[in-house]
């Protein structure tokens, strides 16, 4: 069930993430600062975009985006739509299409 995944595949996964991050911590100052803020709907965007990972560990962290419950529930959706796109994407069909 192991299938193999392009090295570039992790690093868009790891270079989305610490973008996501780094836009959570930038929303969050500009939280408390009362100041302009990342609209929700490019937080979850950078989310469904491989950034997810970056959120999660932002959420923890940082504790910003994780008491709305709003947030979370839409969150969660992006998570799982990507999660489904990667694995569709990786499998022998997807390789196939793609020609990795």
């Amino acid at each position: 069930m192991l299938w193999r995944v392009p090295v570039w595949v992790a690093g868009l996964y790891g270079l989305m993430s610490v973008v996501t991050f780094a836009l959570y911590a930038v929303d969050k100052v500009a939280a408390k600062r009362n100041a302009s803020r990342i609209s929700e709907n490019a937080l979850l965007a950078f989310g469904l975009l491989c950034g997810w990972p970056g959120a999660v560990l932002a959420q923890q962290l940082l504790r910003h985006k994780s008491a709305k419950l709003s947030f979370r529930h839409v969150f969660w959706l992006t998570v799982l739509a990507n999660v489904i796109a990667f694995g569709w994407a990786a499998s022998p069909f997807g390789r196939q299409m793609f020609r990795w």
